[in-house]
C-alpha cells in the first residue's frame, strides 16, 4: 500500500516538514553521491550510524556515533528508499506540525530518530550478531515512524487515498488509524520475524521503526500545543 494523499488541511505552510524533505534530498544528492567525504570507504561509513561503535566492539568508522546517530536521520541506501521516506513525510507530518508549532515538530522529529535508532541499537548489540552490529544503519524511518504515531493519535478519523497493488492499481480511501495500524502491525512482526530468521530480514532496520512508532504514539500529547484541523470531509 503506497499512501497519495490525507483528507485533512493544514492552517500553514508546512515550513520545517518541507525544509527536513529538501535536507534530505540534498544531503543524499549532494553528500552521498557527490563525492565529499574525508574517509577512504565513502560517504555512508562516514556519516552512517554502527551500533558497534557504542559498546567499543568495533574501532569507530568515520565519525563518532554520537554524530553519526543525528547525520544518518538524513541518508538513505538508494533512490527509493529516500522517495518512500519523503512521501510518507509529505502526507502525515505537515499535520502533525500543524499541531504542535515548527520549533516542537523539528524537536519531535529529531528526538523520535534517537528513540528509534536507541531500540535498534538494543536489538542489534543483545539479540544480533557481531556482523550485525557493524551494518550502517541510514534513513529517516525511525523519525517519520514517530510522525505516524503522532498522526494516529491526533487524526484517526483522517482518510489515506492509498494505492494497493494486486494484479493492478487499486485507488482506495482508507480511514488513517487502519492504514497506519495495518503498517505498525507489518513493521512489529517483519522485527519478530527477522530475528527468528536472520537472513529474511533484507537489511531493514525494522525495530527502528517500531520504536519510533511507539515514541510518536505515547509522546505526542506532550509536544502538541493545538489539534489538528478536521478532516475535510
Amino acid at each position: 500500500m503506497i499512501p497519495l494523499k490525507d483528507n485533512v488541511p493544514t492552517a500553514a505552510f508546512p515550513v520545517v516538514t518541507v525544509g527536513l524533505i529538501v535536507a534530505n534530498v540534498l544531503f543524499y544528492f549532494l553528500y552521498q553521491h557527490g563525492g565529499i567525504t574525508t574517509v577512504p570507504e565513502g560517504p555512508v561509513n562516514e556519516l552512517a550510524y554502527h551500533p558497534c561503535e557504542v559498546n567499543d566492539s568495533c574501532p569507530v568508522i568515520g565519525q563518532d556515533w554520537y554524530i553519526t546517530a543525528l547525520s544518518s536521520m538524513f541518508m538513505h541506501a538508494s533512490l527509493e528508499h529516500l522517495l518512500g521516506n519523503m512521501l510518507f513525510l509529505w502526507i502525515f507530518g505537515n499535520n502533525v506540525e500543524d499541531a504542535l508549532g515548527r520549533g516542537r515538530f523539528l524537536a519531535f522529529y529529531l528526538t523520535a530518530g534517537f528513540v528509534a535508532t536507541g531500540l535498534q541499537t538494543l536489538v542489534t548489540l543483545y539479540l544480533g550478531t557481531p556482523e550485525d552490529a557493524r551494518i550502517p544503519n541510514l534513513g529517516a524511518s525511525g523519525a517519520v515512524s514517530g510522525v505516524l504515531g503522532a498522526y494516529v493519535v491526533l487524526l484517526p478519523r483522517a482518510k489515506v487515498i492509498t494505492a494497493i497493488f494486486v494484479f493492478f492499481i487499486l485507488l482506495q480511501e482508507v480511514p488513517a488509524w487502519v492504514f497506519i495500524g495495518v503498517w505498525f502491525l507489518f513493521q512489529a512482526w517483519s522485527g519478530g520475524f527477522s530475528l527468528l530468521n536472520p537472513d529474511a530480514g533484507g537489511g531493514v532496520a525494522f525495530f527502528a521503526h517500531v520504536g519510533g512508532f511507539l515514541f510518536g504514539f505515547f509522546a505526542v500529547r506532550l509536544f502538541a500545543v493545538r489539534p489538528p484541523l478536521r478532516p475535510a470531509y
